[in-house]
Order: C-alpha cells, then structure tokens, then sequence
C-alpha cells in the first residue's frame, strides 16, 4: 500500500514538474516572439523565431520529458487517440496570453509535440498586407474563395482576419469548421458560431452539410482534405453561401488542378463546370523572412473572370498565369510579381524572395536587370524599341 501510494506520489510529482516547466517554455515562446515550439527527445526545447529554429539553452529532453511535458497539456480523449492512431492535434489556451495549437505524434517509439502559437490579439487584413481587392470579395453574396498555400505559410491567420473583417462589418451568421479552433472569435456585428472537428461534430464534410441546414451566409471549412468535403464545399458554395476554404497548393493554376485531380475521371470534365461557377477567387500565399525581423507575406491572387471560368471549363490552366499577368485592373497579381516588389522595396532579400519564387530562373533575370538599372517600364520600352528595330531589318531586306 505504501509503495503504491509513494508510487502515485511520484507520477503526481512529475506532472506537476511537467505543467511547471511546460509553463515556462510556452512563457519563452510568448516573449521571444516564436512562431512554434518544438520537443522532441535527444535535443533541448527549439523555437522558431522568424522563420529560423533556434535551440533553447537548456537540457536535452530525455523520453520521461516529452511525455511528462504532454500529458500536462494533453486531454485524455487526445492521449487516447495518440494511443490508438500514434498523433493527435487539439488547441488550448495559456491564460491570457495567447492560444496554442499543438501536434502531438509518437517519433521512434518516443512521444514528440509541436506548438504553433496562435497570438490573441487579431491581426487585420492591412497588417497582414493583403491587397484591397480581398475585401470585394468578402462583400460577394455566394462562392468558394481558396487560401492556399504550403504548411506554415499563414493561411489560418489570414482565414481569421477575414473572418474578423466581416464580423466588425457585416451582419452575417458565420459559421466555421475547425481541426482545432485556433483563432477564437467573439459575437461582433456577426454571430459567430466555431464547430471543432472531433469534438463538437465527426468530420468535415458532415459539419459543411449541418451548416446548410442553420441558416449560415459564411462557412468557413479549415482544410479541404478529402473529396467527400470538397464535394460538399462545392456544393455549399452552389447554393447562395460564400465558403471559404484552405488547400496545401502554392499556386492558383495548381489549385484548381488538384481539387479536379481529387476527384475520379469520370467526374472531372463535370467538376471542372462546376468549379468554374463555383469558385470566384484564390489567394495563394507565402511567408518571407523580412529585412531588419518579422516576417511579410507574398501573395499570388485570382479572381474568377468569365475569361478564367472558361480556362477552367475548358481543361486550359496552364493558360491561368498569363491570364493573372493581364488581369491586374480586376486586382490579380502573380506570386513572382509581388516576390519583385518585396525584394524592390528592400522588404526581402534577393535569396530570399528567389527561394520562394515560382519560376526562379525568370524573376532571376528580372532581378539583374533591375540592379543594372533597368526596371519593368524600362525593359517593356527596350522590347519594343528591339522589336521595332528587327521591323524595320526586315522591311529593308524585303525592299532590297
């Protein structure tokens, strides 16, 4: 009896030295402005600041550690599925200071955890810098708009800027679908309903279909991850609600081909008719390490014309980026022209935009062009003065 009690004393101890220390690695996270906090065993504690993973100056995580750090977060329903499925994800708050979204995952028969800090305070559509044509677009009445982008790129935080926009300005009930909620969005000129997979409904596509039924003018689903959610997005955004959604694409054309390629042959000259009716604009985004800290967005954005909706009828993406290039009076950029003006206006490194370029040979070029002085305008003035000038060669030959 003794020893079981000294027993259950000690597995006490350790989940209170557990929650003690977890306490502090998130307090260091907060105030050393990291983007994620990553334990796992054989290294100290790391933090990503800014893009870069640093190591924290303490001890090396042994196996009795990480799991003493994750069962003082962990709930049991998540330690169970950690259990049965080897992963878990859930989001918890750390007091006032901020919210956490944390990956728990078994790694060598050892239990690792990343978690990625999700600030208060929400940041605006200004801040973040997105362009003024994403706010038209949260005034259309229906459609699918895609924020896409890789892992880490922002995505969730220009989702809940957007949200938030529309809940200070509109009087919609919005509804969001969430694996787990992050960002917390308090009853504005909006009601706001937030529905976390796995705990307040099964799935995704299950939840988009409910929302139909509860009267919803916005939906929000946070990852278009299988083909029975996107078929329901799709449909969802068919009849008269506006639904915003997220995909692990980097590019608009890349994005359409993938949801199309989700689905089975058979089905996708009728998907690709729909998505063209169905979705009115991607925003393909990235995030860059900024000169003098921070970070900044690059974006690449398209908004469905009848010209693009053809394109995408008509199976011809690969005509899309040309088609993003002409359209800049309808507000559409591609990634590589904003990628130049960060780099133009000293925002980013050369290597830096070049590594999250699309096409790195070309904006290569432009780039040494300009640092020989000769930018856009210049380069389009000097094609037509070549052009002209092969003209006239070849008039003369023909008159000779």
């Amino acid at each position: 009896m003794v020893a079981a009690g000294a027993l259950r004393a000690t597995r006490k101890g350790k989940q209170v030295m557990g929650t003690l220390l977890i306490d502090k690695l998130l307090q260091a996270t907060v105030k050393q402005g990291a983007s994620d906090l990553h334990l796992a065993v054989g290294q100290p504690p790391v933090l990503r600041i800014h893009g870069r993973m640093q190591k924290l100056k303490t001890k090396v995580l042994e196996p009795a550690d990480t799991v003493a750090l994750m069962k003082s977060i962990t709930p049991d329903r998540c330690q169970q599925e950690l259990q049965e499925e080897g992963g878990t994800d859930f989001g918890f708050a750390f007091g006032e200071l901020a919210r956490f979204r944390v990956s728990v995952f078994k790694q060598k028969g050892n239990v690792g955890l990343v978690l990625r800090l999700i600030p208060v305070d929400m940041v605006s559509m200004e801040q973040l810098g997105l362009p003024e044509v994403t706010k038209k677009l949260l005034e259309r009445p229906r459609g699918l708009v895609l924020v896409t982008g890789p892992t880490g790129s922002g995505k969730t935080t220009t989702l809940a800027s957007m949200v938030d926009y529309m809940n200070i300005n509109m009087d919609h009930h919005i509804i969001t679908v969430e694996d787990p909620i992050e960002f917390y969005h308090s009853h504005k000129k909006s009601t706001v309903n937030q529905r976390e997979v796995g705990v307040d409904v099964p799935s995704f596509a299950e939840a988009i279909r409910r929302a139909l039924r509860q009267d919803p003018d916005v939906i929000l689903v946070g990852e278009l991850r299988d083909l029975e959610t996107i078929e329901a997005a799709i449909t969802a955004a068919e009849t008269g609600h506006i639904v915003f959604g997220t995909l692990h694409t980097t590019s608009a054309a890349g994005t359409i081909n993938r949801i199309i390629d989700v689905f089975p042959t058979s089905q996708q000259e009728q998907i690709r008719t729909q998505l063209s009716v169905a979705v009115i604009a991607i925003i393909a985004q990235t995030l860059l390490p900024k000169i003098g800290g921070g970070r900044i967005a690059g974006f690449e954005i398209l908004v469905v014309t009848p010209a693009i909706a053809n394109l995408i009828r008509e199976n011809k993406t690969f005509r899309i980026p040309s088609a993003i290039q002409t359209g800049a009076r309808q507000g559409m950029q591609l990634m590589d022209d904003h990628l130049f003006r960060l780099w133009k206006e000293q925002k980013c490194t050369k290597q830096d935009v070049l590594g999250k370029s699309h096409v790195p040979d070309e904006l290569a070029n432009r780039i040494a062009k300009a640092e020989r002085g000769m930018f856009d305008d210049e380069i389009d003035v000097a094609r037509a003065a070549e052009s002209a000038a092969g003209k006239a060669v070849n008039d003369k030959k023909k008159a000779d």
